[in-house]
């Protein structure tokens, strides 16, 4: 009820104040895509074998799949998954200009579904890559790929959670959203409003209706370097699923912890490093190998090749005691 002398907002106000911010949605949106568009690529691969990529179509004997990618470079690297490429006999490109090129995989790693090829072509665009570490749940994100072989398909939806472990083998972060994907999608950019790439578009689940799922653009900033130096990332693992969680200020006070969040253990690989450490399902870890930990991505910049085989330092908080247990890491294994 309206109180005395409150004048009262005619219908359409109302309506035009509606229509003025589904007008500044739609022009974020537009704008991103604006950006980014240009520089999303369409990825054909042949196999000999039926591989793992999304949409597929026979010719003659050998197995066709498509996917998306973008430039990241502009002297022709592009980033995609892994699961697009992965044991493809020839890779092809098409540009948003139609223009089609053979490329050349530079490298792979599977366990973040990420890998770069590169193609010889003139007057590239680049995408830029942002910031995932200050995304927001509920922030607008746009994902645009090839589903199906559909140039510049565009969706749109939030950021519903951060911090997700999609599987629990490698416990890798990833970005859950509910920006539709369909096959073919994979490898695409995950933008902001800005048209900053802030993932990298990798699965969606089956039946889940509008669960999607992304590789933050953090976690490709740590991979693209080693995939371009050696062609592989070579890590460490020690067979958890994990989650970004909050630590409450209390603990963070009685403990004198340096962070105030810290990698929930959601799961563990039976008979894993972890496990074996005594590592439980519901531990949060703050420190590993003697370094604080406050997210996934501190603890896999952790996982490296000079701790495999060494039992390394491990900080967990099990309700209201703090244990250091000793997990000795194993190498990933390659797929």
């Amino acid at each position: 009820m309206l109180e005395y002398g409150e004048p009262e907002v005619p219908a359409v106000a109302r309506r035009a104040a509606g229509s003025d911010l589904l007008d500044a949605y739609s022009r974020a949106v537009a704008g991103a895509v604006d950006i980014v568009g240009p520089a999303v690529v369409g990825i054909e691969v042949a196999r000999t074998q039926a591989g793992r990529a999304g949409s597929r179509r026979r010719d003659a004997d050998e197995d066709r799949a498509g996917g998306s990618g973008f430039v990241f470079a502009p002297d022709g690297l592009i980033l995609t998954n892994s699961h697009v490429v992965d044991g493809a006999a020839t890779i092809d490109v098409t540009l948003p200009d139609a223009r089609r090129f053979r490329a050349d995989l530079i490298g792979d790693d599977p366990e973040t579904d990420l890998a770069v090829v590169r193609i010889s072509a003139p007057d590239l665009t680049a995408a830029v890559l942002g910031d995932s570490r200050s995304l927001r749940a509920g922030q607008l994100v746009i994902a645009v790929g090839n589903p199906f072989g559909l140039q510049h398909t565009v969706t749109a939806g939030v950021v519903s959670a951060l911090g997700r472990a999609l599987r629990a083998r490698t416990g890798r972060l990833i970005i859950q959203t509910d920006a539709a994907l369909n096959p073919g999608n994979s490898g695409g950019p995950l933008v902001v409003h800005t048209g900053e790439v802030v993932g990298v578009n990798t699965a969606m689940i089956m039946g889940g209706q509008g669960l999607s799922f992304a590789v933050p653009v953090s976690t490709a900033k740590l991979v693209i370097p080693a995939l371009l130096k050696e062609g592989r990332v070579r890590r460490s693992v020690i067979g958890l699923g994990a989650q970004d969680v909050a630590i409450r200020r209390r603990v963070v006070r009685y403990f004198g912890l340096p962070v105030e969040r810290g990698v929930m253990v959601a799961s563990l690989v039976e008979g894993g490093p972890a496990a074996r450490a005594g590592v439980r399902a519901g531990d949060v870890i703050v420190a590993f190998d003697n370094q604080p930990v406050s997210g996934t991505d501190d603890l896999h910049r952790l996982l490296t090749e000079s701790i495999i085989g060494r039992k390394v330092p491990t900080t967990v908080i099990r309700g209201t005691d703090r244990h250091v247990l000793e997990v000795t890491p194993e190498e990933t294994r390659r797929r």
